[in-house]
């Protein structure tokens, strides 16, 4: 396999995540430990599980690793979309992040399926 490092897919995922912790530094304290805790959490998923599925010995494993980073990438969508229509965090880059995300989405649906062929 590639090294991980050298992935798009992968860079992107970083990016995100620390874009995503960007967005939850503005959230209100009331928020920093619900809805910011989730957020982190599945935007750091997304690289790491590209990162773990690169040293799997098969494309069938890695594919699996790829399915878990796009899952964590719908739930990140889906809690930064929340947090859009709470008016928590600056707004921009919410909306910054949630494209970047769709960006990420239609890289990781792709790759899986070059790893199925």
């Amino acid at each position: 396999m590639k090294n991980f490092k050298e992935l798009r897919i992968w860079q992107k995922g970083m990016d995100i995540a620390i874009n995503s912790i960007q967005v939850v530094k503005d959230f209100s304290k009331e928020e920093r430990f619900g809805l910011s805790s989730q957020i982190t959490r599945s935007a750091i998923s997304i690289p790491s599980n590209i990162a773990e599925g690169s040293s799997r010995s098969s494309e069938k494993e890695y594919s699996r690793f790829i399915e878990i980073s796009l899952g964590s990438s719908y739930e990140l969508e889906t809690q930064l979309l929340i947090a859009q229509r709470s008016q928590f965090g600056n707004q921009e880059l919410v909306k910054n992040v949630l494209a970047d995300v769709n960006d990420e989405q239609k890289m990781l649906i792709g790759f899986g399926k070059k790893l199925n062929q």
